[in-house]
């Protein structure tokens, strides 16, 4: 975790909005600028177009610490940017004889986009190994609950039996694309840019392409097959990729505040870290825990008064609510508009933008920590739900049989016909509701229906396996082992592309 100050850096709301390890402040932004520049110069002494040793002092000079952002930012609003501002300070803090090394054949959409694919990149691997803890907490959730069965929801309403592995399965496919997805632009889409005035790189003549392909190499972005500077659709794949994290993860947030309401109590989070002023005072449940007998929604046990409570309420000490997915989802409903604004910035001018390139800067830099602030949370959240499969056996219970009405038809209808069978057992269903009976008193008991049943042939034990919960699951557990099937090949996938394999 962040210490004070890092926490304080990041502002009020920083804690829920700029959690876990990314950086996109001022300073991460101008050290990639920096860095842009560095490579750049590195670049051009390997081309022979700067003296030996330039690269290194200009390296060694860009660093963040060496520059006051809030004398930067000031400058900028003489240029539009700051990198002229940038570049003049720069080359100031080198030898004179690396001076010509600094900011040579570049424009400060170089620099800026550059920095923009740097910072991405960087962001990127924290946001992708937070992911891989998500999907494999839901791995491992998906695998130890392939038998716990509860209701399926759809429309909010009850609907037939599932199981939890296959909820949990759900999740981590779509996180495992999710990844997948941003893995690949991160590899393939992230490109340098370096087109000088226009586009062509005049003032470097013949070098320009040489040094576009040294500088690549410097920064360790990928090569484009030329300038960029108005055709933005590296940063609609970015922007693109990061959303479809946000969509994955709100997904799973959405599910979580769902299932922990008080009156359904099937899930409930993890304490999450401990404050700290209680640091090593306890540990976290295990992933996937089975929750002891309790009342759904009961509160936590009693903390020190000095001591934050996790999911306290400051009106009702009773309160104990899902923070980690309340948080995932005040990051993931921001990033649609934040993809709109960039894919209507992509609308650029002829070789150099008027105001859509700025318009770029803000929204993808919120993409990018809410992103990484969500996949923290994620992160967390999986790695300590809690699952009462109890309470997922109570309510599928709680509507006495109703949930397995679909497949009673489905019995009655080789035998009575579809329609006389839907209507069979949407008559017994009306009078279970108003009698407050489980469905299967109904259709054993009723003497006309009874009656039905037995001149049909339809026993009554062939009823009651009908009303079976585990004998109407479905594929739910071939699913379930082809997502973990799936997940296994991804993470295999991922690790061999980073290195790891």
């Amino acid at each position: 975790m962040p210490d004070h100050e890092e926490r304080s850096a990041r502002g009020l709301f920083g804690g829920v909005f700029a959690r876990g390890a990314a950086d996109t402040g001022d300073d991460a932004w101008l050290q990639a600028m920096l860095d842009a520049e560095a490579g750049l110069a590195r670049a051009l002494e390997r081309a022979g177009l700067a003296p030996v040793g330039a690269g290194a002092a200009v390296t060694e000079a860009a660093q963040a610490g060496n520059f006051s952002v809030g004398e930067l930012g000031e400058l900028a609003a003489l240029t539009g940017n700051p990198v002229p501002a940038l570049a003049r300070a720069l080359a100031r803090r080198v030898p004179q004889a690396a001076v010509s090394a600094v900011h040579r054949g570049a424009t400060s959409q170089d620099i800026v986009d550059t920095a923009a694919m740097l910072l991405a990149r960087r962001v990127s691997d924290v946001i992708l190994a937070d992911l891989d803890r998500t999907a494999d907490a839901a791995a491992g959730l998906a695998a130890a609950h392939r038998d716990t069965i509860m209701i399926g929801r759809t429309l909010l309403q009850q609907a037939v039996p599932v199981t939890f592995g296959l909820v949990a399965a759900g999740w981590l496919t779509s996180v495992d694309e999710a990844r997948q997805g941003l893995a690949e632009v991160s590899a393939r889409r992230l490109a340098v840019q370096f087109g000088g005035a226009a586009g062509t790189l005049a003032s470097l003549g013949d070098d320009g392409p040489r040094i576009a392909a040294l500088f690549a190499e410097e920064v360790g972005l990928a090569r484009p097959v030329l300038p960029w500077h108005t055709d933005r659709l590296r940063i609609i794949d970015l922007a693109a990729a990061l959303a479809r994290v946000t969509a994955a993860l709100g997904k799973i947030a959405r599910d979580v505040t769902l299932l922990a309401q008080t009156e359904v109590g099937e899930l409930r989070e993890g304490s999450g870290p401990p404050p700290a002023s209680s640091a090593g005072q306890g540990a976290p449940a295990a992933p996937g825990a089975q929750a002891a007998p309790a009342a759904p929604g009961a509160p936590a046990a009693a903390e020190g008064a000095s001591s934050p409570r996790r999911g306290g309420s400051s009106a009702m000490p009773h309160k104990r609510n899902p923070v980690a997915a309340i948080a995932i989802l005040g990051c993931t409903k921001q990033a649609p508009g934040l993809l709109a604004t960039l894919v209507a910035c992509a609308e650029q001018e002829l070789q150099r933008a008027a105001g859509a390139w700025h318009a770029e800067w803000e929204p993808l830099t919120a993409l990018l920590r809410l992103a990484a602030s969500a996949a923290s949370w994620a992160a967390e959240l999986m790695s300590g739900l809690v699952v009462d499969a109890s309470r997922m056996a109570a309510n599928l219970a709680a509507t006495k049989d109703l949930p397995l009405a679909e497949h009673v038809t489905s019995l009655l209808a080789g035998v009575l016909g579809g329609a006389q069978a839907h209507d069979l057992v949407a008559e017994a269903s009306r009078r279970a509701v108003s009698a407050g009976l489980p469905l299967r008193d109904v259709l054993l008991a009723v003497p006309k229906l009874e009656g039905r049943l037995a001149s049909a042939g339809i026993t009554p034990e062939q009823i009651e396996s009908a009303l079976e919960p585990a004998g109407y699951l479905g594929a739910a557990d071939a699913f379930t082992a082809a997502a973990l099937e799936a997940h296994a090949a991804v993470a295999a996938q991922l690790n061999q592309e980073d290195g790891h394999g």
